[in-house]
């Protein structure tokens, strides 16, 4: 397989924040919806964007807490969306179509991880639904308002190492392993980009994937002390035994998918630290410290996601 995905050596790193990765660009008249961008590095990801210039819609599963949280900015407007209810990602699709707005950049960074086992709509694993499901749904519901030249961006993980599209039961409905789970629904967002980029080519849409790194956020919110004591992440006195990024550092390769001059030309990549990722090694096992597996940004896989994914959904803007 023959990929681009190799580094370009943007200049930037891991401890770059989301300020510095969008300094000098102007993002003035330009709108961006943010899936989640009330929390954690979604939060970040709106203040940068905000601050350059850019009216960020942020689409929230708890509107209040939402509007609490983003109260300080300027030209932030906050509507209701469940990524987990179709009817929900409809609706809200449906409410902005209405107002006839263009969106320059879409960022799906909202999502749920290693949750206990959960079903919604029509019994489909959570996450795979939420974090996957539910955007695949939502841009192509909102494609008609897509911009040409938008950028697409959809927070993946490293934890996509856990696993590939399990083809053979992709709702979990033989044993549920809350890793596995993850790992496969943040292999599903890094193949959305790989195919999205492909069928947005008309209108000259790219799209991203990335991991935005190890940071302590809401995210970890179904994990217990036990778990992040075992997993290495702090000791039996709750000292951090891993380094962190802040969640500014966190948001930075989210803002630099969506808006750096640096990735003009390129699409349906998946990024890290704010640059291109390297494939991981061949013989890496569990999850290697950096890089992104083969089976992340194979186009076959990809077509195939993509087709599961209408079937799934019923949407398709491209059929």
């Amino acid at each position: 397989m023959t990929t681009a995905q190799h580094k370009i050596g943007s200049g930037f790193g891991a401890t770059t924040t989301a300020a510095e990765a969008v300094a000098g660009v102007d993002l003035t008249g330009k709108l961006a919806v943010v899936t989640g961008g009330y929390s954690g590095i979604g939060l970040e990801t709106t203040r940068a964007l905000t601050g350059a210039g850019a009216h960020v819609v942020v689409p929230a599963r708890r509107r209040e807490t939402a509007e609490e949280a983003l109260a300080d900015l300027e030209n932030v407007e906050v509507d209701e969306l469940d990524l987990g209810d179709l009817d929900s990602v409809r609706a809200f699709a449906e409410r902005f179509l209405a107002s006839g707005r263009r969106i320059d950049l879409l960022i799906n960074n909202a999502g749920v991880m290693a949750c206990p086992e959960t079903r919604v709509g029509p019994g489909w694993e959570a996450q795979f639904a939420t974090n996957h499901l539910g955007h695949f749904a939502l841009v192509n519901r909102l494609w008609p308002a897509v911009a040409d030249g938008a950028r697409v961006v959809s927070l993946s993980s490293r934890g996509h190492h856990y696993s590939p599209i399990r083809w053979d039961d992709v709702q979990f409905e033989r044993g549920y392993d809350k890793w596995a789970a993850y790992g496969q629904a943040k292999t599903a967002n890094a193949l959305f980009a790989v195919r999205l980029d492909e069928l947005g080519a008309e209108k000259g849409v790219r799209a991203f994937a990335l991991h935005p790194g190890g940071i302590m956020t809401p995210l970890q919110r179904h994990l217990s002390r036990e778990e992040h004591i075992a997993r290495g992440w702090i000791d039996e006195a709750g000292n951090y035994l891993v380094k962190f990024k802040t969640p500014e550092q966190g948001a930075a390769t989210t803002v630099w998918a969506a808006t750096s001059p640096q990735l003009a030309g390129l699409g349906g990549l998946y990024l890290e630290d704010c640059d291109v990722a390297e494939l991981a090694a061949e013989d890496a096992e569990g999850l290697a410290e950096s890089g992104v597996r083969r089976y992340a940004v194979d186009r076959d896989e990809a077509r195939r996601l993509w087709t599961l994914s209408a079937e799934l959904t019923g949407v398709d803007a491209f059929a």
